[in-house]
């Protein structure tokens, strides 16, 4: 009865959410007519886990600006094609007044006319936009302001249009933006816009689309691990070509793809359109997936994937993990990373720290010091907006192309209202799930059912999703129970518990809470009962370390050890350690200046965990990725 009331009151708050949402977004503006507000309506993006003028921008109604400037202009200084990653330098000229509302939209796949575009009438008049379908009824994937070349405005790149008796009678002002581009595989136009993003115009669309040299490109490759005997690793990547390719690997061995993919069908929406179902929609190409066997663990190799026919990529050294059941294992953690622009773009959802904690992690992989990555939830952040899975493909590249690349999915992956995930909220986008499942595959026993055990080293890896049914008799808490039951201490001694929603977190968030009281009450007795000694979560966005704690009580406390670390002794167990480890990318949270006793460390920097596990010991550092310094290092002992 608890459990139903609590279900509804969850179900009352996602309502009380949207209706706050819309009071506050829609009616803000008291000098709009009711007519404005139901044309140039923002009320579907309720359904969208952030909002900015950027992203909303695709909901206005978009006209020519009425500008008989004939001397305007906007090209770019590449070719007509565009190899994998490239920036893209953007040149606008003939501008007679600059204005701090003048812009440029990166837009893919491009389109001639509004027949081309995604959606028909009746979905756009559902949103309350009757306007005829715009070109920039599609995402533009990137957007920059003029301003942002710092001599826009004052216009210091004179250039003289028209000469009278040898006097300049017409001066016009320019500027150049830098745009960074992976390849997504559809070819791009660069339109330039006046009115900002609120109130957009177009004033010139670029004389010719960009493509790219090779859209059938096999792209992206990263690695997983699909049992604990370290054997076989799984590469998966992205290609335009829908034709199985081969992966080579090692001394001549080949295996065949599997090919999936998805559509636009497959995304989740409701009365009101999710960016996946609408707008935000871009082609996935082709997820290409094969398992190479045969492996020595803890052993270097190589491998490479593609055809003649779409291109190879490049020959990839790789090491795959310790076996379950050796002596070591040496791993990164941490959640909510994303990923950021590498220009001044605006894009919808940009997680700052991302960059700075890639760059650290790569060098970390590049010492050989680093055996496997665990990202628990809160991945891309795409959010149904497709095409960012691209780009945040390409920034993890250089590492999980390497070694094995683990994940738990997290609310931006898998909420949305109606679709059986626990909370009903609008998180993914509209993704339900279903590009996080399809990019990486993990050893899960079937579709959204994303949960999952692993051993590595000296380490058991509990990984659950806190996003699907954990409610006492449920399919995952059986599970649960039963795999964390089942550990064989003699074999791992270390128990390692992940997912993404904390129990513990001296941050409470808005209306829907950080932690949830059902979850830590149906699931933490289960960590106590089967001793699990260290539990690692996200969805906060900042690091915090507990005491071994237990239904909010300190059970013990770390002491010092001779160099001065906080070390906890498991030989005579009492609790779990609980880290929040969720300061990967997104905007950090601050902490409230007071805290309960069972939180004993609060860090505010972006970076990431570094775990060293031996048959005795189990080492935590936190890295702040921008110094590199330790943040925080604790110790769990077992004699």
């Amino acid at each position: 009865m608890a459990s139903s009331f609590s279900n509804y009151f969850k179900f009352l708050s996602s309502i009380l959410f949207f209706i706050i949402f819309f009071t506050c977004h829609s009616f803000s503006s008291s000098n709009f007519s009711l007519s404005n507000i139901v044309i140039n309506s923002t009320s579907e993006f309720i359904n969208h886990t952030a909002i900015s003028e950027f992203r909303i921008l695709n909901r206005r109604f978009l006209t020519q600006c009425p500008d008989p400037n004939p001397y305007l202009s906007i090209t770019t200084a590449s070719n007509s094609t565009l190899s994998d990653e490239s920036f893209v330098t953007v040149h606008i000229s003939g501008v007679l007044v600059p204005s701090k509302g003048d812009w440029v939209g990166m837009i893919s796949p491009s389109y001639s006319d509004s027949s081309s575009c995604p959606l028909n009438a009746l979905q756009y008049q559902q949103t309350g936009d009757l306007s005829e379908l715009p070109l920039l009824c599609h995402y533009p994937v990137k957007a920059q302001y003029l301003s942002k070349d710092p001599g826009y405005l004052n216009c210091k790149k004179k250039e003289c249009k028209k000469h009278v008796k040898g006097i300049c009678e017409v001066r016009t002002c320019s500027a150049s933006l830098s745009f960074h581009v992976v390849n997504f595989r559809t070819d791009i136009e660069f339109v330039l816009f006046a009115g900002g993003f609120a109130t957009p115009c177009i004033l010139k669309r670029s004389n010719n689309n960009l493509t790219f040299t090779n859209p059938k490109q096999p792209l992206y490759g990263h690695l997983s691990s699909i049992d604990s005997t370290a054997t076989s690793m799984r590469v998966t990547w992205v290609s335009g070509d829908k034709t199985p390719q081969q992966l080579q690997y090692g001394y001549g061995k080949s295996q065949t793809s599997q090919v999936s993919t998805f559509t636009q069908k497959d995304m989740c929406s409701s009365i009101l359109k999710s960016p996946a179902k609408d707008f935000g929609w871009h082609d996935p190409g082709f997820i290409h997936s094969a398992v190479m066997t045969g492996l020595k663990p803890s052993t270097t190799n190589y491998y490479t994937y593609g055809s003649d026919s779409s291109g190879w990529s490049e020959r990839i050294t790789f090491k795959t993990p310790p076996a379950g059941g050796t002596n070591e294992v040496r791993f990164l953690a941490y959640g909510d990373m994303g990923k950021a622009p590498r220009d001044p773009s605006a894009e919808h959802y940009i997680q700052p720290g991302s960059l700075s904690v890639v760059k650290a992690m790569v060098d970390e992989v590049s010492s050989g010091n680093v055996d496997s990555i665990f990202h628990i939830g809160d991945i891309s952040y795409a959010t149904g907006f497709l095409v960012e899975w691209d780009y945040f493909l390409h920034l993890i590249t250089p590492i999980a192309s390497r070694i094995s690349y683990m994940t738990a999915i997290g609310n931006h992956e898998r909420d949305y209202i109606g679709t059986g995930s626990v909370y009903g909220t609008p998180d993914s986008g509209g993704e339900c799930g279903v590009p996080y499942e399809t990019y990486f595959q993990m050893p899960t026993q079937a579709k959204d059912k994303p949960w999952y055990s692993i051993e590595q080293g000296s380490v058991h890896f509990t990984v659950i999703s806190t996003e699907h049914d954990w409610s006492q008799n449920s399919e995952q808490y059986e599970w649960m129970k039963n795999d964390m039951a089942s550990v064989d201490r003699t074999r791992t001694p270390w128990l390692i518990f992940t997912g993404h929603r904390p129990m513990y977190s001296s941050v409470t968030g808005g209306i829907l809470q950080n932690v949830d009281d059902d979850f830590v009450e149906a699931v933490e007795p289960l960590l106590l009962a089967n001793k699990v000694d260290l539990a690692l979560f996200g969805h906060v966005h900042n690091y915090e370390r507990t005491c071994a704690v237990y239904q909010k009580e300190c059970i013990a406390m770390p002491t010092k050890d001779a160099s001065g670390i906080d070390t906890y002794d498991n030989s005579n167990y009492s609790a779990p350690v609980h880290a929040v480890i969720g300061m990967a990318g997104f905007n950090l949270d601050q902490f409230p200046s007071q805290a309960d006793e069972w939180s004993l460390v609060r860090k505010v920097e972006f970076g990431y965990v570094r775990v060293h596990a031996t048959r005795n010991s189990l080492t935590t550092e936190y890295v702040n990725a921008n110094t590199r310094e330790l943040e925080d290092n604790f110790k769990i002992i077992k004699s």
